[in-house]
């Protein structure tokens, strides 16, 4: 497996590289479409899958050549197979067809179905020796050791899609892992970076949507406002780059332009910079080891300042609690990660304040930690078993966090 740069061997990229998309309908799998669309000779789709648009599937399937199809509603399996009759694309439905999919032989998987529903597929991609191409985060957050134990003794290479550890993978070739001397992911602060903590504590849906950089669904952006997404990314990090939790920093970089870096032990720092767009990651893992033209550039001199500062853990206290998890170990990162789906959850649909989502997650934590289910997963049930488990126990919590006054 070469999970990092610093194992990875130059190589020339293939004429043509087949290709599977898990979660072609999504922000991740519209922007690689984009991207396969302008190099349409370079690349033969052989499956993609969705969660419930079985429409656009198959019309996506059409258009890319796709050998299979599957949607995640095993109740949308007529439509799918309707929409695609005549086009001798196969089609399936449900949990199993996405293994089916992520099984298929292609020489690169886009995985980028979210939720704990995304273990199995990507791990089925990684079981038989592919490149991953990571997009989404449960699989290192929810099952981070037994997913890269599993995808090393396939001999799987996993690149990370996500902006800050693309970043941190390119910065890496520039030296050996031994002489790394702190991993840097960067945040944009989000909405309410320089907003103090008493205004923080009554904001409003609308306002933690409204993010400064980044155009993302209302989950991500929500946990960027809260600086969640920085927490996870943290643990993240741990598993992609075997690194402690002492070697990885955030810095606060409200322009979003240096996405990541690294600092060598000599005291020399490398960074990667670039537009804030997704194509941008998703075209070098898409082309790796080679590079492929992108579908932006960053313009120097339009670039007024870079600024950086140090995270406020007092006022995004989700920062702290992940890297308790992280610490803790085992499954509490799985406890984090859902008891977070369900506060900011709860936050979009109004039932609970901002601040309630950080409370909500430190409750479920601490409830975890006295009943004892923070075992960490052995296999993709038992995370899926934790998980589950959490979102109950945040459930349960939900009412007793609400009437909390802050």
């Amino acid at each position: 497996m070469s999970p990092v740069p610093y194992d990875m061997t130059p190589a020339v990229a293939p004429v043509e590289r087949s290709v599977t998309l898990l979660g072609a309908t999504g922000s991740i799998g519209s922007s690689t479409v984009d991207l396969i669309r302008r190099a349409r000779d370079r690349y033969r789709v052989e499956a993609v899958t969705a969660a419930k648009n079985a429409a656009a599937l198959a019309a996506l399937a059409r258009e890319l050549g796709a050998r299979f199809a599957a949607v995640a509603d095993p109740a949308l399996y007529d439509e799918l197979k309707t929409a695609l009759s005549g086009s001798g694309i196969e089609a399936g439905a449900g949990p199993e067809a996405l293994v089916e999919a992520a099984r298929r032989p292609a020489d690169w998987v886009m995985a980028a179905i979210t939720g704990a529903a995304s273990l199995k597929p990507t791990l089925a991609a990684a079981d038989r020796g592919a490149i991953v191409a990571l997009a989404n985060k449960e699989c290192l957050v929810c099952a981070g050791t037994l997913f890269m134990r599993r995808a090393a003794a396939a001999g799987a290479t996993v690149l990370p899609v996500d902006s800050e550890h693309n970043a941190v993978f390119q910065s890496l070739a520039s030296g050996r892992r031994a002489e790394v001397a702190r991993i840097i992911i960067t945040a944009s602060g989000g909405p309410f970076r320089t907003w103090p903590i008493e205004r923080i504590r009554q904001a409003t849906v609308e306002e933690a949507l409204k993010h400064p950089n980044w155009s993302m669904g209302p989950k991500i952006t929500i946990d960027s406002a809260s600086m969640m997404n920085k927490g996870l990314e943290i643990i993240e990090a741990h598993h992609l780059f075997a690194a402690g939790a002492d070697e990885i920093d955030v810095l606060v970089h409200p322009q979003s332009i240096v996405h990541g870096g690294v600092e060598f032990v000599d005291g020399s720092m490398v960074a990667q910079i670039g537009p804030p767009d997704m194509r941008v990651p998703i075209a070098h893992c898409l082309a790796w080891p080679a590079r492929m033209a992108g579908a932006t550039r960053l313009s120097f001199d339009k670039l007024a300042s870079l600024t950086f500062e140090a995270p406020d853990e007092v006022r995004f206290p989700a920062l702290r609690l992940a890297k308790a998890a992280l610490t803790t170990g085992q499954g509490a990162p799985t406890v984090l990660n859902a008891a977070n789906e369900i506060a900011v959850a709860a936050f979009l649909d109004r039932k609970i304040g901002f601040p309630h989502i950080a409370a909500l997650v430190e409750a479920t934590l601490d409830a975890s930690a006295a009943r004892g289910v923070l075992r960490e997963p052995a296999d993709p049930d038992e995370a899926v078993a934790v998980d589950h488990t959490a979102r109950s126990l945040a459930r349960d919590l939900l009412p007793e966090i609400a009437a909390k006054a802050f």
